[in-house]
């Protein structure tokens, strides 16, 4: 007898192409395994007996015996699981709590931690009712049931019959006042509500479906999130929507701030933004040049100490994100000390997101500006933070009354040497007056009129907002007061320095004895200390930004 193989290559050799059983007698040749399988599950119905008759095995599911458990009770069956206490819970929550919130704190191997404790679920999501928290059963069902009569503002039944007809006639003449409003091609609003002012086309720049796109790819790809933002406003360039998406859906990933363009304002404005700004995520600042950088060094070993913290992974990427026309390719080729992404002074130049090699172990992403949608910002801050290109603004004089307060008179007064145009800090009537001044004296100045002698009023606001948004008009958004009070060796510590930089200013006076300038510096302490305590504790935050140096 041969077997399937042998029986197959028979067939092959003889030329037989049949298509039908190889199984040839001798193998099972009437059944298979699945049929075997299924008639000896007939055959477990009976007991087993010997050759008296005597049950050796009784049927299945027919056993009078005690049952016995199949596998013996064990705790490792629990070993995967872990029981903790009200306190202990209470206790980690309170740990590991102020670590996560700490952004100066990281947490490594989040998943080997139960990080679902930390966040406590809300109970006003839940659908089910929550009737005995509203009023207890005893209060409304029990012997001691409160039935309370529902308020009414009239006191009796004619004071209620006298405010149904009042609210009837309010009503009526309502419907009359809007019926009239619509015959005129107006329509009628309350007070409460509001309408979504019409804007232009280009303030739209920044917010279409493949920018986010970008966006969510550079956010997905990076270990470490870098949000610049512009140093004269960075509030006004801060994408909060952003931030929120990041702590809430990618909570391991790492936030910092690089406050860009420190070079444009004042030292002290640069320093107490970094100090606000670093209450919520580690801030730095930095001016992006390849030849002449401030805080390189310090992005730099930032950087390498995340690298350090992710030591199981072979590189960690770093993802740039922000307003367009912040800086963020600018950075890139300044770690880089060469142009490997395309700068310009104009929003909208990086189109797509880019992988940049920074050393071995860290890999930078260069990603398109994007502008969060927000109903609170109007078009002129949005022209004011370099979202949209000037040139392709109609109209743009109109915005330049916002740029007059915007900046200080004595700054524009130097930057285009000119003078003349009228006060409105004294009376903001005039300032839509001021503004059509100051375009014509800058129009006259630089010859830039049009036909019958016109200053070119377009062509010169175009100038203005470029310059505006370029750095060459100073400006700046001032930081908020920094309310903290200082006590014992912080103040120590401050009334030293300032004691300090004012005796390096009187280095190149003339050189007085030693009495002179003892008694001189004791007073000098002494006056100094009672003037600063006044400063403190009486300046109002009006006179605070006055007398702003360069």
């Amino acid at each position: 007898m041969g077997t399937q193989k042998k029986e197959k290559s028979r067939r092959v050799r003889e030329g037989d192409t049949r298509d039908g059983n190889l199984r040839v007698k001798g193998e099972n040749f009437y059944r298979d395994a699945k049929k075997v399988k299924h008639l000896n599950m007939y055959k477990q119905g009976r007991a087993v007996r010997n050759a008296k008759g005597d049950i050796i095995k009784a049927a299945a599911l027919q056993s009078t015996d005690a049952p016995t458990a199949r596998v013996d009770p064990n705790r490792k069956w629990f070993g995967n699981t872990r029981v903790i206490a009200q306190d202990a819970l209470t206790h980690f929550r309170e740990a590991m709590g102020d670590k996560k919130r700490d952004s100066y704190q990281v947490l490594l191997k989040r998943n080997k931690l139960p990080m679902s404790l930390l966040d406590e679920k809300d109970q006003s999501e839940s659908p089910t009712a929550k009737i005995v928290e509203t009023e207890s059963f005893q209060s409304t069902f029990g012997p001691k049931q409160q039935r309370k009569k529902p308020r009414l503002a009239a006191s009796s039944l004619e004071d209620l019959v006298q405010n149904t007809e009042n609210d009837g006639v309010a009503y009526q003449e309502k419907q009359e006042l809007d019926a009239t409003l619509g015959l005129m091609g107006g329509s009628f609003l309350d007070k409460e509500d509001f309408t979504q002012e019409a804007k232009e086309a280009i303030f739209h720049k920044g917010q279409s479906k493949r920018i986010w796109n970008e966006l969510y790819k550079v956010i997905d790809s990076s270990d470490v999130v870098i949000h610049v933002l512009d140093a004269r406003d960075p509030l006004g360039t801060r994408c909060e929507s952003v931030e929120k998406y990041i702590r809430d859906e990618c909570p391991h990933k790492h936030l910092i701030y690089v406050l860009n363009k420190c070079d444009l304002v004042p030292t002290w404005v640069a320093a107490a933004w970094v100090k606000h700004l670093s209450k919520s995520y580690p801030t730095l600042a930095f001016h992006a040049s390849i030849t002449n950088s401030f805080g390189k060094g310090s992005l730099i070993q930032l950087l390498r100490q995340f690298s350090t913290l992710h030591s199981d992974r072979k590189q960690i990427s770093v993802g740039f994100i922000g307003y367009p026309n912040t800086g963020k390719s600018s950075i890139i080729n300044t770690l880089r000390r060469k142009k490997v992404c395309q700068v310009a002074p104009i929003p909208g130049e990086t189109k797509v997101w880019q992988y940049i090699t920074l050393m071995k172990r860290i890999f930078l992403i260069d990603c398109p500006g994007i502008v969060p949608p927000s109903s609170k910002d109007t078009e002129s801050d949005i022209l004011f933070r370099g979202v949209v290109r000037v040139e392709h603004v109609s109209h743009p004089e109109q915005y330049i009354p916002d740029m007059l307060q915007k900046c200080e008179r004595k700054h524009l007064e130097r930057t285009y040497e000119i003078k003349g145009w009228s006060n409105f800090e004294e009376n903001p009537q005039l300032l839509e007056q001021a503004s059509i001044e100051f375009i014509e004296l800058i129009a006259r100045k630089q010859g830039r009129l049009i036909k019958g002698g016109e200053p070119d009023e377009s062509g010169v606001s175009k100038q203005v907002l470029n310059d505006f948004n370029r750095g060459k008009i100073p400006w700046f958004v001032p930081p908020p007061k920094d309310e903290e009070e200082r006590s014992g060796e912080d103040k120590k510590a401050g009334y030293k320095r300032k004691r300090a930089e004012r005796e390096e200013g009187r280095e190149g006076q003339n050189k007085k004895s030693k009495q002179e300038e003892t008694s001189e510096e004791q007073t000098t302490e002494t006056t100094t200390e009672a003037t600063e305590a006044k400063e403190v504790e009486q300046t109002p935050e009006a006179e605070e930004w006055k007398g702003i140096e360069d």
